[in-house]
């Protein structure tokens, strides 16, 4: 085993320093300029190990998941199990973790009314964060949406908590028609969506549909304001085609965390009802994995060293 100086890794919310200052301001500069042309993917680390794996792949920036997060705690994907409080820091653990831009998977605002939508964010900002998406779900299956003019007051309340706190964060509201089962969900949708962008909301998602028209339709009744489209399964369309129906983010959820799952589940279900160890094969190895991490780590303590260094 290798061993290094131990490190503090756990990011206070709303404690960072002048250098961090400029650092998320920086970041929130280009998360904007991502959204202005082209399309971009936005993949979802559920950790700090597996956000700095992304960046060092070269994304352009990572968004929370609030499922693969949950996951990984042992609870379910709901705002009643996963607090406000307990998404904050593992929000802020991964803007502290990594140098490019994160937008922050709010769920719903953690709060029914437009005040405590307007707190929470405030606080969301606090973390770092370069963007940040509010839900328009209630958590209630019997009545799963939010009625339109509360949810437009809902957006309109995080614009202005946004625009209070001057640090230009770009605020994505949700309508989760589809995800709901809304019978009418595209339609229902392209309504939510338009009253959003009233609202300020800067970029538009409503996760769900994977077919090109529609997701071409979405693009078109919010025009020329982006797009998020959400890929957490096959749907044979590419990057590229996604790009082409005029889509400008993509993002993942919990996806890259259920392909994580998937290999752990199926290799310990083998290994305790077969006896086999036939769920090892294939492995990435342990020499790579570790071998980016020393690399990585290394490479964080030389530039904490030339940061301590260099003059204030």
């Amino acid at each position: 085993m290798n061993k290094f100086e131990p490190e503090m890794t756990t990011h206070r919310v709303g404690t960072e320093g002048r250098e961090s200052v400029e650092n998320f301001r920086a970041r929130r500069r280009a998360f904007r300029a991502l959204h202005e042309a082209g399309c971009f993917v936005i993949p979802n680390p559920w950790d700090v190990g597996s956000a700095r794996y992304l960046q060092q792949l070269g994304f352009p920036a990572l968004a929370t998941t609030s499922a693969g997060f949950a996951f990984s705690q042992g609870m379910p994907d709901s705002e009643g199990a996963l607090t406000c409080e307990r998404n904050l820091v593992y929000i802020a653990d991964i803007a502290a973790a990594v140098d490019v831009p994160v937008n922050a998977d709010f769920a719903s605002g953690y709060g029914e009314s437009p005040q405590d939508v307007a707190d929470n964010v405030t606080r969301c900002i606090a973390a770092g964060v370069a963007g940040l998406s509010i839900e328009d779900a209630t958590g209630d299956p019997s009545s799963p949406l939010y009625e339109l003019p509360l949810a437009v007051e809902r957006v309109r309340a995080a614009r202005e908590a946004i625009d209070q706190s001057r640090a230009d964060v770009l605020l994505t509201a949700r309508a989760e028609c589809f995800l709901v089962g809304h019978h009418d969900a595209l339609r229902e949708s392209v309504r939510r969506l338009q009253a959003f962008a009233e609202a300020g909301a800067d970029v538009l998602f409503a996760p769900g549909p994977h077919d090109p028209t529609a997701i071409k339709a979405l693009v078109d009744a919010v025009r020329p304001k982006p797009i998020n489209v959400l890929v957490v399964r096959d749907s044979g369309l590419s990057v590229a085609d996604i790009a082409a129906l005029g889509v400008r983010r993509i993002s993942v959820g919990g996806a890259l965390a259920l392909a994580a799952w998937t290999g752990f589940t199926r290799a310990a279900q083998k290994l305790k009802s077969e006896g086999s160890f036939a769920g090892f094969a294939s492995l990435v190895s342990y020499p790579d994995i570790n071998g980016f991490f020393v690399t990585d780590y290394r490479t964080r303590q030389s530039d904490k060293q030339r940061a301590a260094g260099s003059p204030s």
